[in-house]
């Protein structure tokens, strides 16, 4: 019982990790929005979804806060909170708000969370200077905008919105994390000033070929999961990238990794790769994930044998899981590897 919990645990565990990010989430959520956002009132005072805005006299605000939170108290309208004078974090998740306003005495601001709410554009946050972390994921956003006097920003969030164009971030150079997921983003474009970028995630969009990146060299974390690449290519000049997740595209050769060669965790699952090659020289591999492909030759995983940390590899759904003895023909060339797909390695 126990060691069937724990093979529970692991699996759970791993798929968690191979989701595009724990913002991004189904289109069919987006989608349900949408449609519930068209059917509102013009007179805006009865939500999509039924739900009448709370009346902001009835929450009281504690004036030296420091955190607020405030996350699904449905409310409509942002007012009210210019009594919090010490205010660093300021959530309001999961509301009815269709506008940013009236933040422009929350000088003390370095969070604010709007994540989940009908907010149709971004502006009104020019007093915010001190700003480090903003979310707009889950509103109805189209362009990248208003974001100009955010020179201190660290962490933007835009997940899951309508947005088709990367633009207008280029006085952002302090980002360390951008999250474009789940949008309509055709092109990797714009991002050439974002020179302290640590990591960028731009999964579940139309994106077709890996380019622009040259400039982003502190890069260690790439996601471009769910897209529609074809080749593994433009990533000559991120030589500290760690972490690449490319599952669910179309690529049908793993190459264009030369000077990557500090990944540990590399991952190529659902495309349409028969050979695993040209990855010989990424040594420090702890994790490899190319379940879902059409390998069928066992001689490939001679390509492993020098990364002696790895210690998980997903093969699985390939033609050489047809072999009777799959798992132990993957133990015999890689002694090292402590799990298996989903399951750990029994000694």
């Amino acid at each position: 019982m126990a060691d069937e919990e724990g093979e529970t645990e692991v699996q759970d565990m791993e798929v968690d990790r191979k989701r595009e990010s724990d913002e991004s989430a189904d289109d069919e959520i987006k989608e349900k929005q949408d449609l519930t956002d068209g059917l509102e009132k013009a007179s805006g005072e009865t939500q999509g979804d039924g739900e009448t805005p709370v009346d902001m006299e009835t929450i009281n605000l504690d004036p030296e806060a420091e955190e607020v939170d405030l996350n699904h108290f449905r409310i409509g309208r942002i007012q009210g909170f210019e009594v919090l004078k010490k205010v660093k974090t300021l959530c309001l998740r999961q509301n009815l708000i269709k506008m940013i306003e009236n933040l422009d005495q929350l000088v003390t601001l370095n969070e604010l969370d709007l994540y989940d709410n009908q907010i149709r554009k971004i502006h009104n946050l020019e007093n915010l200077s001190g700003l480090q972390i903003l979310d707009l994921s889950f509103n109805l956003l189209r362009r990248i905008e208003g974001l100009e006097s955010l020179s201190q920003l660290q962490r933007l969030y835009l997940v899951n919105n309508k947005i088709s164009r990367a633009e207008n971030l280029g006085s952002l150079t302090q980002l360390h994390l951008l999250e474009l997921g789940s949008n309509r983003l055709r092109v990797i474009e714009n991002l050439e000033s974002l020179r302290e970028l640590d990591s960028l995630f731009l999964g579940k969009n139309k994106i077709t070929k890996l380019q622009n990146l040259d400039t982003l060299t502190k890069l260690t974390v790439l996601s471009v999961q769910s897209n529609r690449l074809t080749k593994i290519e433009g990533l000559q000049s991120l030589v500290n990238l760690r972490e690449l997740y490319l599952s669910d595209n179309g690529i049908q050769v793993l190459e264009g990794l030369e000077n990557n060669k500090k990944l540990t965790t590399l991952d190529v699952a659902s495309n349409r790769i028969k050979r695993i090659e040209n990855i010989k020289h990424l040594t420090e591999l702890q994790e490899f994930w190319m379940n879902d492909n059409l390998v069928d030759n066992w001689s490939d995983l001679e390509e492993l044998s020098g990364a002696q940390g790895l210690q998980t590899v997903y093969l699985e759904r390939n033609p050489i899981q047809k072999d009777a003895q799959y798992r132990r023909k993957i133990m015999l060339a890689l002694p090292f590897i402590r799990q298996i797909d989903a399951t750990f390695v029994r000694f």
